[in-house]
């Protein structure tokens, strides 16, 4: 199904697996929306898009609990500088379609703040596939996902390596557009060594989900990326290429640099 007949949640998972077609780990690269600059947000969003297969934008939020302290500056930055999930559904509405799915990763307040009944179709107004909401229990997200449900957009759900197996057959049976692998308890930005039960349990959530996986917290080398393949189906790129853009550096460049062993 071509992407201009499939539902937006559908064309995450495809995306995820082109890359696996090509042999190579899908990149999922992450920004917090506005960071450095509100005024080069749209620039750095088909940036990123040029060297990843699915785009994960960062809603800022003033306590985002599950995010290191580079995610954390960056939100801070953001909100001084006015920006909203209003502002950035504005923007990806205005701006040249993007040519990779993209997710909105959201703490609820927002979400809730903007109206959870006209969230959906502003999302899918502003080319939005779907929603990472880090705070949502998974039993209490049947109401998101039945309100995303009717314009197609994925709630991706979340596991961890202490996800019970009961509890991660349910969320694997529940999620759309991939299952993300938390690679580690605690926030993002620490950098993992990707040992052998990491793999393990990666393997665990890979043989139970029907879905693509996604690894993510922690990685930043090509030695991790090469270190993730045949374990998953991709990886989350955050608190690093938030450095890359804080720095001013060509993340396009940095992320076909990391795809080099991927």
């Amino acid at each position: 199904m071509s992407r201009a007949t499939s539902q937006p949640r559908e064309q995450i998972a495809a995306a995820i697996r082109a890359a696996s077609r090509d042999a190579r780990l899908a990149l999922v690269a992450y920004l917090t929306a506005g960071f450095p600059t509100r005024e080069r947000f749209a620039e750095h969003v088909h940036a990123l898009a040029q060297g990843a297969d699915v785009l994960e934008i960062g809603v800022p939020f003033t306590d985002p609990m599950a995010d290191g302290v580079t995610v954390q500056r960056a939100s801070h930055a953001a909100l001084a500088q006015g920006v909203t999930l209003e502002w950035i559904l504005g923007e990806l509405a205005a701006m040249p379609r993007v040519p990779v799915p993209v997710l909105l990763m959201s703490y609820l307040n927002p979400l809730l703040a903007f109206g959870a009944d006209r969230l959906p179709a502003a999302a899918a107004r502003a080319g939005v596939s779907g929603f990472i909401v880090p705070d949502l229990p998974f039993d209490e997200s049947s109401p998101m996902r039945d309100s995303l449900a009717g314009e197609g957009l994925a709630l991706v759900q979340m596991a961890t390596p202490v996800t019970r197996p009961e509890r991660l057959a349910r969320l694997c049976d529940a999620s759309e557009g991939f299952v993300y692998a938390v690679t580690m308890t605690g926030t993002t930005g620490k950098s993992v060594s990707v040992p052998p039960q990491t793999l393990e349990y990666l393997d665990r959530v890979r043989s139970r989900s029907r879905l693509p996986v996604c690894a993510g917290f922690g990685i930043r080398t090509a030695e991790q990326v090469a270190r993730l393949r045949g374990h998953v189906d991709g990886v989350v790129i955050g608190s690093a290429l938030v450095e890359v853009l804080e720095r001013g550096d060509d993340p396009t460049a940095w992320l076909a640099a990391l795809r080099g062993s991927g």
